[in-house]
């Protein structure tokens, strides 16, 4: 019975029933989704398409279907997914660089607006179950307290069930995760075996397990997400030793033996050549046997993480295999941008250095060099194998020239006639992902979700060339745009312009010294060129015009502009909005709570702050912590143990300072206070009160300027996380009663001490 044949009488003998309405059913055949999405993985980091890391897994997607080799992204993480999700370029639904960077201006807010569906909400509303597993790296950093708002967490934006971390990165072996809206601590820990990789595949495998158990024909959308292969490089021992001494032979070599493996497996052009080092990447032969031997061990790293994810993919396709599902699954596989060039030119132990504009010098990485790759180090390898990773082209995320926005898409669904072993070089773009899906599936994008009228889509569906390899591309065109560089293709050719030319290889970044009018653009001729090693703009100067005039006219429509020039430095937000209800420049936090991520916690980097809790303290003393922001990898914490108020400051994993004072404390309700004062070169001066009598304190050698992208949560009474010294370990709660801790910001707090002590500490 249909609803308006329903009748309700007074009793059933008098009534009809009628059922509710049944959400849409998937339309008949649609296939499972599978779309994987790899972080910092280059162009060349495949063996299927050139390298020498072991990749089978993800090889057997190029032998089972197709490998697109003239496939793009943003550059950068956040945009490229949320172009992926939406099907719209980045800047125009808020996301023109990660979500830390927020900015008041419409291609910057960092917020996925309700008028940019994601493919999840749309096979949702037609009868798929959608998960999102692993990084999401979408929610505007002042948006992921505990309170919410969750519109723009993975459940608000189409997704059932989530599992994963919310930052940019994270520790493999033991990350921030939540489980939906809830933070959750991970299942086991490094020495049980631990790794994300695995946790990630495992979750899942649990998630296909339930469906078909349950409704063993509704289809599903799996977006997972990896932190493979973004810093911290780790990997389990065993994975990195497989690889001791592969890399000896450097990345000159390294360069010369992929392009021809890339050549061999028709990824590029016959006739492509190398261009020169980038800027920076100085020749193998040219370092010290122990800088090679620490560089080497670096890549190993690498490697061996990347090796051990494809590993944990082979077990979900086997699953899908085992299940007979395999075949009715459309699965593809990107990375989200070339490989990262963040490490420096010597690479670096912890990553957390290279965000505070803080190079680490080889010198003192092989001081480390027995635990890179294992949980106590944020390791990143240097810039010449990022350069080797993104083989044959020039840059590395970040940049808008080849290296930094050409990825190999791979896809394979035998159930839609989608041939094994072939390659195909119809250029395309990370906006033409969801119309692929629509497509695939048997859907139109909705003219409206929830009742707001959606942004047309900007991308166009692959399917055309499923088959047809020799199909003319359906993308006409394409702009970007990252970081101020810019560049723009059309038919073969790309403009690109680079914000920095003058210093491209300076270390920490530079600052723009060429102004912004007289920046001059390249020209390139990708069909016979796609290496970028010939600039033709002298050559063809009206094309070059054309193709400048076409990205600002496309800059204006799709919302990239203002084009931000100023200093990296500046570009982090200094007033970035507030969650509703807060206050700036002081927070008051009850009892133990947390954790609470960056954008809602007090901002201490790069500034002078101070502590305040109120605690009782039973008759057998107390100890624990009172506040913890970040952990080993990078941060602060204040703590008490051993009858001693510390605090600990850590730049990175291998920096590590401890000011620690002797107190008594007897029984009873105490004030306890520790301040901060940042110098203007980031020296710290640290002092300790109880009940308001100065107690004592110390100084460090350099404070925090930023937090760390991923390990940067907040705890209040205990911490999730080993405290940055590693000294105490997690979960460390206090074991008195922590009534409050005030946290208050600024550059106008005062030492409470008097003059002569003041005097000895800044003298220290």
């Amino acid at each position: 019975m249909t609803a308006d044949q329903q009748r309700i009488g007074r009793t059933t003998a008098d009534s009809v029933e009628a059922w509710p309405q049944r959400d849409p059913s998937a339309p008949e055949g649609a296939p499972n989704v599978v779309m994987i999405l790899l972080d910092d993985v280059g162009f060349a980091h495949y063996s299927s398409f050139g390298s020498s890391i072991e990749t089978p897994n993800i090889d057997r997607l190029a032998a089972e279907g197709l490998r697109y080799r003239d496939f793009h992204t943003t550059a950068v993480c956040s945009p490229t997914r949320a172009s992926l999700l939406t099907g719209r370029n980045c800047h125009s639904v808020g996301f023109g660089h990660v979500t830390e960077r927020v900015a008041g201006y419409p291609g910057y807010s960092m917020r996925l607006p309700d008028s940019a569906s994601t493919i999840a909400d749309t096979l949702r509303s037609n009868g798929y179950s959608t998960w999102a597993i692993g990084k999401w790296h979408l929610t505007p950093s002042y948006e992921t307290g505990p309170q919410g708002p969750f519109d723009r967490w993975p459940l608000g934006r189409g997704f059932q069930r989530f599992y994963g971390f919310l930052a940019g990165s994270t520790d493999q072996f033991a990350p921030e995760l939540y489980r939906d809206n809830t933070p959750v601590e991970p299942p086991a820990t490094a020495a049980d075996g631990y790794h994300l990789s695995a946790d990630l595949v495992d979750e899942s495998i649990r998630r296909i397990g339930e469906l078909r158990s349950a409704a063993p024909k509704q289809p599903f959308f799996l977006y997972l997400t990896p932190g493979a292969c973004h810093a911290p490089h780790q990997a389990p021992a065993e994975w990195i030793e497989r690889y001791r001494g592969a890399f000896d032979h450097g990345w000159d070599v390294e360069r010369e033996r992929v392009l021809e493996r890339q050549k061999e497996l028709s990824v590029v052009p016959p006739d492509t050549v190398l261009g020169t080092n980038n800027p920076g990447v100085v020749a193998w032969d040219s370092l010290a046997p122990e800088e090679q031997a620490l560089y080497s061990r670096m890549m190993e790293a690498y490697a061996g993480f990347l090796s051990y994810t494809d590993a944990q993919l082979g077990r979900l396709f086997d699953y899908l295999d085992e299940t007979g599902q395999l075949d009715d699954t459309l699965i593809l596989l990107c990375s989200d941008n070339g490989a990262s060039g963040e490490g420096g030119p010597e690479g670096s132990v912890d990553e957390g250095l290279y965000i505070n504009d803080q190079p680490q010098r080889a010198a003192d990485a092989l001081l480390h060099l027995d635990d890179i790759g294992g949980p106590k180090l944020y390791n990143h390898y240097p810039w010449g194998w990022a350069q080797a990773g993104n083989t044959p082209f020039r840059w590395y995320k970040q940049f808008t020239h080849a290296g930094g926005i050409t990825n190999g898409l791979l896809v394979r669904w035998p159930g839609g006639g989608v041939p094994a072993g072939e390659v195909r070089d119809q250029y395309h773009h990370v906006i033409d992902i969801t119309p692929t899906i629509l497509d695939a599936v048997g859907l139109e994008a909705p003219a409206a979700v929830r009742g707001v009228t959606q942004q047309p889509m900007h991308g166009v569906s692959m399917r055309y060339s499923f088959q047809d390899g020799d199909a003319a591309t359906r993308r006409p065109s394409q702009h970007y745009e990252m970081w101020g560089n810019r560049g723009f293709w059309r038919d073969g050719w790309m403009a690109v312009c680079r914000l920095q030319p003058d210093a491209p290889g300076a270390y920490p970044p530079a600052p723009m010294t060429i102004p912004f009018e007289e920046l001059q653009w390249e020209l390139y001729d990708h069909r016979t060129d796609p290496s970028e090693c010939v600039d033709l703009a002298g050559d063809h100067p009206e094309l070059l015009r054309s193709l400048v005039d076409e990205w600002w006219a496309a800059a204006g429509r799709y919302d990239v502009l203002p084009v931000d020039i100023r200093p990296r430095s500046r570009r982090w937000p200094e007033n970035p909005p507030l969650p509703a209800g807060s206050e700036p420049g002081a927070s008051v936090f009850f009892g133990a709570v947390g954790p609470f991520e960056r954008g809602v916690s007090p901002k201490l980097a790069g500034g002078s702050f101070r502590m305040t809790a109120v605690v009782t303290v039973p008759d057998e003393g107390a100890r624990g912590v009172l506040y913890s922001l970040g952990g080993m990898h990078g941060g602060y914490c204040w703590h008490l143990r051993d009858g001693r108020l510390q605090f600990e400051a850590a730049q990175s994993s291998v920096h590590t300072e401890t000011v620690s004072v002797p107190v008594s404390l007897a029984a009873g309700r105490h004030e306890l206070s520790a301040t901060v004062i940042a110098g203007e070169d980031l020296t710290g001066t640290v002092a300790f009160a109880v009940d308001g009598v100065p107690v004592g304190g110390g100084t460090v050698a350099r404070l925090l300027k930023r937090m760390p992208i991923g390990s940067a949560r907040t705890t209040v009474g205990y911490t999730a996380s080993p405290t940055v010294s590693g000294a105490v370990p997690a979960p460390s709660h206090f074991t008195g009663t922590l009534h409050s801790v005030q946290v208050t910001t600024g550059d106008q707090i005062d030492l409470p001490l008097g003059p002569e002590l003041q005097a000895e500490l800044r003298e220290q």
